[in-house]
């Protein structure tokens, strides 16, 4: 029996350093290696400070940016602690008060005529309440706002969201898509250097 109970606490030990230890250690210094953009976030740096992550959507409320997907991550969305749905069903009343409401909203800020369709991600949040997308019909609804609030070309911005669309992850996966950082960064790059 003392001999079962010494194996018993060695193997324990054993796996506890391999599983605890060990094997964390060697993944995290091959991500390190293999993927050290992935391994640490993803993240946006400029001049020196992290702005956000290409992983995590953020929110946009000046007019003169695209904005993101609406969010049910926390009390005020975006909450990277809180990540998460809203949980509401097809036939919930909250939910279709909430997506009428931003159907509105969203044609009142674009200037969309009554009968045009707008784009699902601007009315509904994602599964997580975090992703950093949206389809280029949701950034393209948006262009003629932004370029108007910037005082550019409808066609220049249009061009920026064009130059920004994803194509399908090994052409197969997923849909197109624009990382909304990435778009409102460019945009405010292409200003600061046709400014000059």
């Amino acid at each position: 029996m003392f001999r079962q109970i010494i194996s018993a606490a060695v193997l324990f030990v054993a796996l506890t350093m391999i599983t605890g230890f060990v094997y964390p250690l060697v993944m995290t210094g091959l991500s390190q290696v293999v993927f050290p953009d992935q391994a640490n976030g993803s993240m946006i740096v400029r001049d020196g400070v992290p702005i956000g992550s290409r992983l995590i959507g953020q929110i946009f409320t000046s007019p003169g940016y695209f904005h993101s997907r609406p969010s049910a991550a926390g009390k005020d969305g975006y909450d990277g602690a809180s990540s998460s749905g809203s949980n509401l069903g097809p036939t919930n009343q909250k939910l279709a008060d909430t997506v009428k409401g931003n159907v509105q909203k969203v044609r009142e800020e674009n200037d969309l005529p009554a009968g045009t369709a707008v784009p699902s991600d601007l009315v509904l949040a994602s599964g997580s309440g975090l992703d950093p997308h949206i389809t280029p019909d949701a950034a393209y609804a948006q262009a003629q706002r932004v370029a108007r609030e910037r005082g550019l070309s409808p066609d220049v911005v249009r061009q920026l969201v064009k130059q920004h669309v994803e194509g399908r992850q090994w052409g197969i996966l997923g849909e197109p898509r624009v990382n909304v950082l990435e778009l409102n960064l460019a945009l405010d790059a292409w200003q600061v250097s046709h400014s000059r």
